[in-house]
């Protein structure tokens, strides 16, 4: 058997898990290997991991061509097979073939890779799926992108040519490039295939990452934290085979696209919060500031005191999602989730419980003041009939102001409270 490959099997087994839905919580710690020949092995320079479920049709060729490419290549490597529970006697056949096989008990994608990852006795790894539709031959320009000091590298399977019959037209036209543009928008990622499966990088760097999720979302949390953490991201062609397996394959496309969609949204406090919250503020302001001093015509349609009080619930949802946005990101960043953002962490250097309090104090007094002016106006006729479309230019701004003041009292200690745990 060539040098730099092993028969051995070993296993890792989940470490205390946390509360709540495991899609984002660490399943796995560094492996204990339970059965293996050598503990002491050399570190390679490569680890080629595959996570495998049920892949008896295409395995053994997957492997075959990645061991060819490192013993072609004169690169010191192994393959290691992150089996996911297979039935199909798909650990024989790695075994067989010259691969390190390490069983992975959680169910998922992400799980399967994790466990190889932390497994690869590699300086570098390069992942990809063993359904023979990546190109384990031509892997020499993701180790010399690797080698020059790339934490990571991805394939781009629209610039290196997509097969007949390879991807799916939904996920060709809508499916990748939709959420690879939302990655690019909402992270300024450089990738231009956000979600191609094959993939090289600096297993040290994945490890600082603290990688969580365990589906197929996993693909994009790790370009997301690559970018968010300032890592050096290339790209480079690769070509996307038809997959040889005559079952269907284990990626559904509206669920696997929902849980990639969701995560990109989750991990973006400013578009899915900030964003859309600032554009409510600023149109119900300046709508308010339009209807306040009267009723307005608009193309024939006209516009009073009903249009002035849906312009102030803007104003409130607006201030509230934007307010959610800052305590995701807080929390977030305490968590380990998200690096930290200097304009947000300047930010709250200068917003302390004391100017909250100030502030929110302001707009109730400002609302109670509203609401005297009203009461009074409404005292010097009697208390009696009044027209709606004059004293609602009163009320409806009071009690804007008095429910912005409360949220904000009511935000800034909630604020310091996360502050207060992330110290």
């Amino acid at each position: 058997m060539p040098q730099g490959f092993s028969t051995t099997m070993e296993t890792t087994w989940p470490h205390e898990l946390t509360s709540g839905p495991s899609e984002l919580s660490l399943p796995f710690s560094k492996p204990r290997v339970t059965r293996t020949e050598d503990q002491n092995l050399q570190p390679y320079e490569l680890s080629i991991v595959m996570p495998c479920l049920n892949e008896a049709e295409t395995l053994e060729v997957c492997i075959r061509k990645a061991r060819g490419f490192l013993t072609d290549n004169g690169v010191s490597g192994e393959v290691v097979i992150a089996d996911n529970g297979s039935t199909d006697g798909s650990q024989a056949i790695a075994v067989r073939c010259g691969a390190r096989v390490v069983d992975v008990p959680v169910k998922g994608y992400g799980s399967a890779l994790l466990a190889g990852i932390r497994s690869a006795r590699g300086r570098f790894v390069i992942m990809g799926d063993a359904d023979d539709s990546y190109d384990f031959v031509n892997l020499m320009p993701f180790v010399e992108k690797l080698r020059e000091g790339y934490d990571l590298v991805m394939g781009n399977r629209f610039r290196g040519g997509i097969m007949p019959n390879a991807m799916p037209p939904l996920h060709k036209y809508l499916g990748n490039p939709v959420l690879s543009f939302l990655g690019n928008l909402f992270f300024k990622s450089p990738c231009k295939d956000f979600h191609c499966g094959l993939r090289g990088f600096s297993k040290a760097t994945a490890i600082d990452l603290d990688l969580r999720t365990t589906g197929m979302e996993f693909a994009s949390e790790m370009v997301v934290k690559m970018t968010l953490h300032g890592k050096r991201i290339t790209e480079v062609p690769t070509v996307l085979s038809k997959d040889g397996r005559s079952r269907p394959p284990h990626l559904r496309s509206w669920s696997d696209g929902w849980r990639h969609l969701r995560f990109l949204l989750l991990f973006s406090p400013r578009w899915l919060f900030f964003y859309p919250g600032i554009v409510l503020m600023v149109l119900g302001g300046l709508i308010s500031l339009w209807l306040l001093p009267g009723p307005q015509l608009f193309e024939g349609v006209t516009m009073d005191v009903h249009t002035l009080l849906y312009a102030a619930l803007a104003i409130i949802i607006g201030f509230q999602s934007a307010i959610f946005a800052l305590f995701t990101e807080v929390f977030a960043t305490s968590e380990g989730l998200l690096p930290e953002n200097p304009r947000v962490q300047s930010g709250l250097e200068v917003t302390t419980l004391e100017k909250g309090l100030v502030a929110g104090i302001a707009l109730v007094l400002a609302g109670i003041l509203g609401s005297i002016f009203t009461f009074s106006t409404w005292g010097l006729r009697s208390f009696g009939p009044l027209q709606p479309s004059e004293m609602m230019r009163a009320v409806i701004p009071s009690i804007t102001s008095l429910t912005l003041g409360v949220q904000v009292i009511f935000s800034s200690f909630f604020l310091s409270v996360l502050r207060l745990k992330r110290k």
